[in-house]
């Protein structure tokens, strides 16, 4: 894309928060050219906070934002949906502190953004694109960004479960892809884990409608998976989400390796604290090209 894209026009959807348990209603729509993505509490007189890196405040099960004391908390799954969807640009006008969860995935945001249409903007796109391999490591975890000319992602978990087990993924993303293979998978707990992190104030909102939930040796949730390998498709989902808060579109290989919310956010700041690290230009327009002339046909 050469060319900045906002939400054609606005779009609601009401939902209750994954952590807070909060009743929260959120509404997206069309901003300037350059603006970027800023949430508006409207619950706070529209209190202003840009999705950007340099206001990440908490990054454990979730990405939070924190602007002056205000909070914005699960931000992940809709700037997955909104970056990869090819929205530079929009406002979400948000009444409480987090994010709706909705059904645990990206796929109902996706099918918002097509209600709201996108529209091309005449800022030209400015895309980023490291110069050189960066990495960074925290025990065996580990998540890389290389240098490339398009933006995919290769992502390998592991959790000590007959269900899950090993798993891993590479795809190049498009917004058609991630619709489609990506932006369906929930996010998933453990039965074991869920009484230490409702005691942590967590997961007040879960239930079985937004989230997968795996026992010692099945999921509960009636319909099963979506996909057989949907954790690492989950975890691509919150990765691209982590990664949009650079604030602008990435030119990149990611390599993830079991790393969380904490690592994504790690690798962005380390990236974004030394400009050398990278490159911001903007794509050059195909020259239009003259069609040959035809040979002359005997007649």
């Amino acid at each position: 894309m050469y060319f900045e894209q906002t939400v054609a026009q606005p779009v609601a959807i009401s939902g209750v928060g994954l952590h807070h348990g909060v009743p929260v209603n959120i509404k997206i729509r069309p901003a300037p050219a350059g603006t970027g993505i800023v949430f508006l509490r409207t619950d706070l007189r529209n209190f202003s906070l840009p999705a950007s890196w340099q206001h990440v405040a908490r990054v454990s099960y979730a990405t939070s934002l924190m602007r002056q004391g205000v909070l914005i908390s699960t931000t992940e799954h809709l700037l997955s949906v909104l970056y990869s969807s090819g929205i530079d640009n929009c406002w979400i006008d948000i009444d409480n502190l987090e994010v709706p969860i909705l059904d645990g995935s990206g796929k109902p945001f996706v099918e918002l953004l097509r209600e709201a249409g996108v529209v091309q903007q005449k800022r030209r796109r400015r895309y980023l694109r490291v110069r050189k391999p960066v990495t960074h490591v925290h025990g065996d975890k580990r998540i890389t960004l290389l240098p490339a000319d398009n933006f995919s992602v290769d992502c390998a978990i592991y959790f000590p479960h007959p269900l899950v087990g090993h798993q891993t993924m590479e795809i190049e993303l498009t917004p058609e892809n991630y619709a489609s293979e990506i932006a369906p998978a929930r996010t998933f707990g453990f039965e074991h884990e869920l009484d230490a992190m409702r005691d942590m104030g967590l997961i007040r909102g879960a239930s079985l409608d937004n989230a997968v939930c795996f026992t010692p040796d099945k999921v509960l949730n009636a319909g099963g998976l979506r996909f057989p390998d949907e954790p690492c498709r989950h975890k691509i989902l919150d990765l691209i989400g982590d990664l949009a808060l650079i604030g602008r579109p990435l030119l990149g290989r990611v390599i993830a390796e079991r790393a969380g919310h904490a690592m994504h956010a790690a690798l962005v700041s380390r990236i974004m604290q030394d400009s050398s690290l990278y490159e911001v230009f903007t794509l050059d327009e195909p020259a239009m090209v003259a069609p040959e002339p035809r040979a002359a046909v005997a007649v």
